[in-house]
């Protein structure tokens, strides 16, 4: 009988943590709400376009809808209820808004995952002169603020793209994904550079080097398979910051301010807080599950794959 890797080890842990399997299933709830949110709005005949406000929102009460929340029940036709001023059905934004959150975090993740483990990757195997430009350029960057580069290209992207509404849109998304992704990758690149530091001496890696074996083969074929563990969960904590960090740039009107986002859902709903709470709740309260699943979700995959961690 052969014996089980690391990975199988680490999933068979995985698999016995009530608590993981949970966050797991919180998660794919919310990116199978993602990949279907097309679907899902269809099946309960709701649209991202604005509603009818003539028709469905009370003149006298600050714009408020007339059924539903705040004022009434449940309304079947509404589930989530409807937008002041605009009447946009709140569900229909909610999914919508579900999409754009996990497709910005998965891409910054991507990116910034790429760059890290690259570099960290030269950097730790090649060392010297080399390392040193590289741990230059980490430091570099982890003293510069994200949040003021965000805004500082935020209105140079607003005042290129802004009499072209086809590509503002997606102008806005890309770019916020280039931030995310330019000012996250540090923390993957200076764990993979010191496992680097550690495996360049083994056996197997002098061995390698011993027999002829290319730079560049001996850090893919022979270093990466083994550092797979940290970068997992490097990138499994990596994400949920993302999603936090996309909520609050929208938020702030630097994020994505066209289309639909659960950051400009909150900045639009904290108008009408004392009067229509649930329409801020609705937003606030699926960015802080799903961060919150993804937190714990990543935990327990450090604990996992190093049961040392665990106290």
């Amino acid at each position: 009988m052969s014996g089980k890797s690391p990975i199988q080890i680490a999933l068979g842990r995985l698999r016995k943590d009530k608590v993981a399997m949970t966050c797991f299933t919180i998660v794919m709830f919310f990116v199978l709400i993602a990949i279907f949110a097309d679907v899902l709005q269809n099946l309960f005949d709701v649209t991202t376009e604005p509603g009818n406000p003539a028709q469905q929102l009370n003149p006298m009460n600050e714009l408020l809808p007339y059924k539903g929340p705040p004022s009434g029940g449940f309304d079947p036709e509404h589930p989530f209820g409807v937008a002041p001023k605009t009447a946009t059905d709140n569900l229909a934004v909610w999914l919508a808004g579900c999409r754009t959150s996990l497709l910005i975090a998965s891409l910054a993740t991507l990116v910034a995952s790429i760059i890290g483990i690259t570099l960290g990757l030269i950097a730790g195997f090649v060392g010297g002169v080399v390392d040193k430009a590289i741990s230059f350029v980490i430091d570099f960057f982890l003293t510069v603020p994200f949040l003021l580069m965000a805004l500082t290209l935020a209105p140079i992207i607003n005042q290129r793209f802004a009499l072209k509404p086809d590509l503002y849109e997606k102008a806005q998304l890309w770019s916020l994904v280039a931030i995310l992704a330019f000012f996250g990758w540090m923390g993957v690149a200076r764990l993979v550079r010191g496992e680097v530091l550690s495996l360049r001496e083994r056996e197997f890696i002098l061995s390698a080097r011993v027999i002829g074996m290319p730079t560049t083969r001996i850090m893919i074929k022979e270093l990466l398979p083994n550092l797979v563990a940290p970068i997992v969960v490097a990138v499994s904590l990596m994400l949920p910051a993302f999603i936090a960090a996309e909520a609050g740039l929208a938020y702030l009107g630097i994020g994505i301010t066209q289309g639909n986002s659960w950051g400009q859902t909150i900045l639009r709903a904290s108008n009408y807080y004392d009067d229509y709470a649930l329409y801020f709740w609705e937003p606030l309260l699926g960015i802080v599950i799903l961060v919150v699943a993804l937190n714990l979700l990543g935990d327990a995959i450090r604990d996992a794959v190093d049961p040392k961690t665990r106290r």
